[in-house]
């Protein structure tokens, strides 16, 4: 049940987003399976995204 998503829309919009963080970061990130990537890299996206969102966050509360 981890990788179900309530909302199907929220999956295609979350792909898009990371595939964006990856390019912010200059990773290359292909669509589908992204075994080859390092740890560092997959790092660097997830933590990327996680700044947008507060950031995101930070300004709604503006």
């Amino acid at each position: 049940m981890a990788n179900k998503s309530s909302v199907p829309e929220a999956r295609e919009a979350l792909n898009r987003f990371k595939m964006e963080a990856a390019n912010e970061v200059g990773v290359n990130l292909k669509q589908g399976y992204n075994g080859d990537l390092t740890s560092k890299q997959a790092g660097s996206i997830g933590g990327q995204m996680v700044k947008k969102m507060i950031e995101s966050y930070e300004n709604s509360m503006r």
